[in-house]
């Protein structure tokens, strides 16, 4: 990291070089924005050091052509990248048993690394995601069971400064509801055990507010299933600046990708939170 000039980390806080087991990051691929071949060539070029996975979010590969996909994957390996599917998984299921096998196997013609299944999409039994698990693992990918936290929204503190003693009107409790966080864990502890290799916990919502509300469920999470199996995603820099505060550069978090260089300057001690007067809101250019 000597090339980095502006960049030093304490010893005892930095994380290791490539392929990293803690303090990964992933960055969001073409989704919300659609990204060129060029534009990611750019940013690996600028960041590749800091970025450890690139994911193509919400199934936007499979409006892609497959030439485009291997560049992309290829162009990905040659910076050390690993390359996840993203969410894409539950919309095999209506096509019957065997169609999954067979995702599993393009996926690793493609060029990707990584399958990523979304638990809550999927609605399947227990025994069956382990099934889907092992069978990602089989094809000699890795297995990455995203779980989501819900809560109901009329447990989020109302914003804005209120006059002491000012009334507030409760909220209506709404349809959602306290995700079990320990049915959560165990599942997610049951993946492990088959083999999975990261589980991602889709918490936007906790983030939000967690400094306020359910920071408690972040804690249990990573206390029982470690830093080092879990990634949280982290969908604006207040969620990822919060993680960093209170678990340090070791967290693996999923950002976007003009998020990367801001998220590397959190997870270093000598900037902190005052990295934006350092780079400016100028510096993104992609």
């Amino acid at each position: 990291m000597s090339a980095y000039w502006w960049k030093s980390f304490a010893e005892d806080e930095d994380r290791p070089e490539k392929p990293r087991r803690y303090g990964v990051t992933e960055m969001r691929g073409p989704h919300f924005s659609l990204l060129s071949q060029n534009v990611l060539e750019d940013i690996f070029a600028s960041t590749g050091q800091f970025v450890d996975g690139l994911k193509f979010s919400g199934g936007s590969y499979s409006l892609m052509p497959k030439t485009f996909i291997r560049e992309v994957t290829d162009l990905a390996h040659q910076h050390d990248i690993y390359v996840s599917t993203g969410d894409w998984a539950e919309h095999l299921l209506r096509k019957g048993p065997t169609a999954f096998k067979e995702y599993v196997e393009e996926c690793k013609q493609l060029g990707f690394d990584a399958v990523e299944l979304n638990v809550g999409s999927l609605g399947v039994p227990e025994e069956t995601l382990l099934r889907f698990v092992r069978l990602i693992k089989s094809g000699g990918l890795k297995a990455n069971p995203q779980f989501a936290v819900n809560f109901n929204r009329s447990d989020i503190p109302v914003g804005g400064d209120k006059a002491f003693g000012a009334y507030i009107a409760p909220r209506p409790r709404s349809s959602e509801y306290v995700e079990d966080v320990d049915l959560l864990i165990r599942r997610a502890e049951r993946c492990l055990e088959a083999g999975a290799d990261m589980i991602m916990i889709d918490a936007d919502d906790v983030c939000k507010h967690a400094d306020s509300l359910r920071s408690d469920i972040i804690a249990k999470v990573i206390g029982r299933l470690g830093l080092e199996s879990t990634m949280f995603e982290a969908s604006n820099p207040r969620a990822a600046e919060w993680f960093i505060k209170q678990y340090g550069p070791r967290v693996n978090l999923f950002v976007d990708h003009s998020q990367v260089m801001d998220l590397e300057c959190l997870r270093g001690s000598n900037l902190g939170k005052n990295h934006a007067s350092v780079l400016g809101s100028s510096y993104f250019l992609f």
